[in-house]
């Protein structure tokens, strides 16, 4: 009778002779014949559903173990140029195998994110589990697709949930990844783009419900194709991490630093104290303090944190999740200020006058203690005569100190005359289940503005300091808007019967005059509106062209260094200009700061992207119930496709096709933003009040379309044809001539 080996002999072959693991290998080595390998095939069986083998087509493996040759994707080289891979399929119990790679001189260069077919072999150290040497790269970077998975009787199809994108993949019936019909997928290209025919993909993440409430930020993050994994390197770092002391610090614990932040704020990097200016002749003045989570000493120049650190380049906020720039043993432990807890921060004392103008200033590095953490409402209800129990006894040392401090900076402010935009934040409140439940007004407190203060006047004083200790840093640029936005936001003034003077250097005091004049008018937010829209995109970069809209003449941002890179570097030059350690600015990072602004301007843009994709995502959910009902709102973009409507209930943007505004041509005009009938000379224009009724809402890609039923309070005529009818005759955009511009030379001056 054939002898059948146990269990633990066939894991043990397995393991010595990992080439020879097919089913009739085991049967040679072990001498099974027959109907004995009934038994065998049975015993493998049970290893494969105890999770003790996994089946790789006909061969058998050990599941906590690596095959000898798999596909690996390239995941970068390490602080010491050692180049190391993961495996693409990894299902063992343990932590993903490292697989430092070893490459020949003929091999060509690898970079992160390049795939290839590569042999191992066992070579366990504290720093990889194998070394691998390259076979053959089997392709770089595939394009990738998020959408939703269409089941059918050959595989399936990608449908993509991007705006505007119709285009299909097809998915062979071998890489579907087991996903279901209807179910949000990931997917990758799988070959090259043929000329004909849909492009072919493979699935390579199941997301689950599309529909649920949980994915829209998922999308978001997937689409934008923002990090939201730490590498095992980078949090291994994080978690490594131990407090700072007082060595080389200066002792600030004794002073009576405070937080205010959001109710559900799960980071605090920055606290404030204020005291009254014991100098008599400074009478009225007052020394603010503001400190800041010291992120420098924790995030060095080259480390694994640094680089994700700078990948990401900052924190990315959703309704229901934050996507952060640092680890959470970092961004929510060790660099937040929490209450009763020693901190390592860097600090400033800035001493300003009884007008608010900054006197002087002073940095220091210093070990700090918070004496509470608050939030905003209830520091307001305090100053507003209804403290709780935690306030209470902060009000006569803290809170009124602060609150003083605050309005003399209030007088600065309205000499110094920054934009003064008032376009009211919604706020998307989600239940216990992640759907929305409202859309709420987010409510300004003087809480607020008073934080946002004192942080302008730290970001400032940073600037002012690197400038003078001719260090390099990050500046904030805004720069002035374009002659052509300011012409645009002249024709909607124009419309609304207010002016915005031509023939002077425009001066955000312009702006505020024209802000001011729409205040409590119909036109309000559409003037707000189109002012922010005739602004420029605020950027960073190591020159200095000022901040339009702070009206500032040097700003830097150095407050918020847990979520923002920008903040970290301007942290190091401060380091590296005072002299504090050698955790300051590297060679590195000065010779790539150009590219560092970039990079992080870049993410920047993407986050503020993925953020009002989200937003339309959950409003477009928060209205699908509400289909066929009618909605007030205003026009707000006019484009040859369509009108663009804000609705007043939610904020949400809707669009109403062209197509459907009626049965005659309408002509479009980009200088005056309008279109006309072409039979009726209906004109439909910016800021016009109408009543919609919500058509379609799709919660996929955040689109709503709306019909139009009235403009301005009138029915809107339906013109007799769709013909290309000549317009009436008026002149259209006559406010608006091209040769009448005159060219405004902007100088800017470098410091």
């Amino acid at each position: 009778m054939t002898r059948i080996p146990s269990k633990s002999e066939i894991l043990a072959w397995i393991s010595e002779h990992p080439t020879k693991a097919a089913k009739r290998d085991i049967a040679k080595a072990f001498g099974i014949k027959g109907a004995a390998r009934i038994d065998l095939k049975r015993l493998l069986k049970e290893l494969e559903e105890d999770g003790k083998l996994t089946k790789r087509r006909s061969s058998y493996r050990d599941a906590d173990d690596l095959p000898p040759v798999a596909v690996l994707e390239i995941v970068g080289p390490d602080a010491d140029g050692d180049l190391f891979a993961r495996p693409l399929e990894w299902a063992g119990k343990g932590a993903e195998p490292r697989i430092l790679m070893v490459l020949r001189s003929s091999d060509p260069a690898l970079g992160k994110g390049d795939r290839i077919l590569g042999r191992l072999t066992a070579d366990q150290t504290e720093e990889h589990s194998h070394t691998g040497r390259m076979i053959r790269r089997i392709g770089t970077n595939p394009q990738r697709i998020l959408g939703v998975f269409r089941a059918d009787s050959e595989g399936g199809r990608v449908l993509p949930i991007e705006k505007g994108s119709d285009k299909q993949w097809t998915v062979a019936g071998g890489a579907t990844g087991g996903a279901k019909d209807g179910e949000l997928v990931e997917a990758e290209q799988a070959g090259p783009k043929g000329r004909m025919g849909l492009p072919k993909a493979r699935i390579v993440a199941r997301l689950g419900d599309p529909s649920a409430p949980r994915a829209v930020s998922l999308i978001a993050i997937h689409q934008h194709g923002i990090p939201d994994h730490f590498p095992d390197e980078v949090v291994a770092e994080a978690d490594a991490a131990k407090p700072a002391g007082l060595n080389g610090r200066r002792d600030l614990r004794d002073i009576p630093l405070v937080t205010i932040d959001p109710w559900d704020a799960r980071d605090h990097d920055d606290a404030c104290f204020v005291e009254a200016d014991p100098d008599p002749k400074n009478a009225g003045g007052f020394i603010i303090w503001v400190a800041i989570a010291d992120v420098a000493h924790y995030v060095t120049p080259g480390s694994e944190l640094d680089r994700e650190a700078r990948k990401r380049g900052n924190s990315t906020y959703f309704p229901d999740r934050v996507v952060p720039m640092l680890p959470d043993r970092l961004s929510g432990d060790l660099c937040s200020l929490h209450e009763g807890v020693e901190r390592a921060c860097l600090a400033v004392a800035m001493r300003i006058d009884a007008a608010g103008n900054k006197i002087d200033h002073a940095f220091h590095r210093g070990l700090m203690k918070s004496a509470a953490s608050l939030n905003y409402e209830e520091v307001q209800e305090a100053v507003d005569g209804r403290p709780n129990d935690k306030v209470a006894p902060l009000m006569d040392d803290i809170i009124t100190p602060l609150y003083a401090a605050f309005a003399a900076l209030m007088k600065a402010r309205a000499q110094r005359q920054p934009l003064e935009l008032d376009l009211p934040e919604r706020q998307i409140v989600l239940d216990d289940a992640g759907k929305v439940s409202s859309v709420n007004y987010k409510e300004r407190l003087d809480a607020h503005r008073l934080i946002e203060e004192f942080m302008v006047l730290a970001n400032v004083a940073a600037a002012e300091t690197l400038i003078a200790k001719k260090s390099p840093l990050l500046f904030r640029v805004h720069e002035e808007p374009s002659p052509e936005k300011l012409d645009a936001l002249r024709e909607v003034a124009t419309a609304s019967g207010l002016v915005l003077g031509k023939g002077q250097v425009l001066k955000t005091a312009h702006l505020n005059k024209l802000l001011a004049g729409a205040a409590g008018t119909e036109n309000h937010e559409l003037i707000n509106i189109a002012t922010l829209r005739s602004m420029t995109q605020a950027y960073y970069f190591p020159e200095n062209f000022g901040h339009f809209g702070l009206a500032l003449l040097a700003y830097a941002h150095f407050t918020s260094p847990i979520r923002r890179y920008a903040d970290l570097i301007v942290h190091r030059a401060l380091v590296s200009s005072h002299g504090w350690g050698d955790d300051g600015l590297s060679p590195w990072d000065i010779e790539h700061l150009t590219d560092t602004a970039k990079q992080i301007s870049d993410t920047e843009r993407r986050s503020m992207t993925a953020e009002r994709d989200t937003t339309d995502r959950y409003l477009a959910a928060f209205l699908s119930d509400r289909i066929g009902a009618e909605l007030t709102g205003r026009i707000s973009g006019i484009a040859k496709f369509g009108v663009f409507v804000k609705l007043d209930e939610t904020g949400a943007d809707g669009m109403i096709p062209i197509r459907t505004l009626g049965r005659e041509y309408f002509h479009y005009d980009a200088e005056s933003q309008t279109l006309m009938g072409s039979d009726t000379g209906m004109v439909i224009g910016l800021g016009q009040r109408v009543t919609v009724r919500l058509a379609e809402a799709a919660p996929v890609t955040g689109g709503l379309i709306v019909e139009l039923l009235t403009l301005d309070d009138r029915a809107v005529p339906r013109g007799p044809s769709r013909g290309r009818g000549k317009p009436p005759k008026r002149k259209i955009g006559s406010s608006r001539k091209k040769a009448a511009k005159t060219a405004r030379k902007v100088k800017r001056t470098r410091t």
